[in-house]
């Protein structure tokens, strides 16, 4: 089993988005998915049309592995199962500051699954926090969206010198560009940077498209309802790319 993460530092950059996409796509792919949805906001359990459950608080998440197991709910899709998302999982820092070895409580709560699915696919809320360090721990690999914009490249900047100042290992950080619109000279000059910058950044990218924007009205992944739009593409193709980095692990 191994598990990877989406995560930025910065939020509005197509996180959520590429966790539904590739936790789809890796399911049609032939592999048992569990989707968990770790941000508050539950954007994750939304677009599968998932309801957060209000008995899985933030407590239980880390300390009842059975009443874990009760609230994975399946999808409408073959092989993809979802964790919801809890209001309560705003606490999540408080539960780890009192708890020894507060910096790896995630990774023991998921090897209870490690039986029951081929991969595990994390939605982490923007934030740098005892959770975010909980992540670190627990990923294989960390799969940062970037916008070829300024501030978007700084916040990957300070992520890979927060891995490197606390001692995480940077070959998990796996960048990709997301939103992207190569009609602007921005988005051209900073993906040039960036792929010159970090060895590690995925040579496919997210386009900027309407259609995915579209997830939120139609509460379901792009390949639900634009299957053949060039986007749907992308993501299928940027996980072809994903799985070669998954089984090089």
């Amino acid at each position: 089993m191994k598990t990877i993460a989406c995560y930025s530092i910065k939020g509005g950059v197509g996180k959520t988005a590429a966790a539904v996409n590739f936790a789809l796509t890796a399911a049609e792919d032939g592999n048992r998915v569990l989707l968990i949805d770790l941000d508050p906001q539950g954007a994750s359990s939304f677009y599968f049309r998932v309801k957060p459950s209000s008995k899985l608080k933030a407590k239980l998440f880390l300390s009842e592995q059975e009443k874990l197991r009760q609230n994975i709910r399946a999808s409408d899709y073959a092989n993809l199962d979802i964790l919801p998302a809890n209001l309560s999982y705003r606490n999540f820092d408080v539960m780890f500051k009192q708890m020894s070895r507060s910096k790896h409580q995630l990774r023991k709560v998921l090897k209870s699954l490690k039986s029951d699915y081929d991969l595990l696919l994390l939605d982490c809320p923007p934030s740098i926090s005892l959770l975010s360090e909980n992540v670190f721990n627990a990923a294989d690999l960390v799969l940062v969206p970037v916008i070829p914009t300024t501030l978007s490249e700084r916040t990957l900047g300070q992520l890979w010198r927060f891995f490197k100042d606390n001692d995480y290992d940077t070959r998990k950080i796996c960048p990709f560009l997301s939103m992207v619109n190569y009609r602007t000279r921005m988005h051209k000059d900073v993906s040039e940077r960036l792929h010159k910058d970090y060895k590690r950044v995925l040579q496919g990218y997210i386009p900027l498209s309407a259609e995915i924007e579209k997830m939120g009205a139609q509460r379901a992944p792009i390949f639900a309802y634009a299957r053949n739009h060039i986007a749907a593409k992308c993501y299928q193709m940027m996980w072809s790319e994903l799985r070669n980095r998954i089984e090089a692990l």
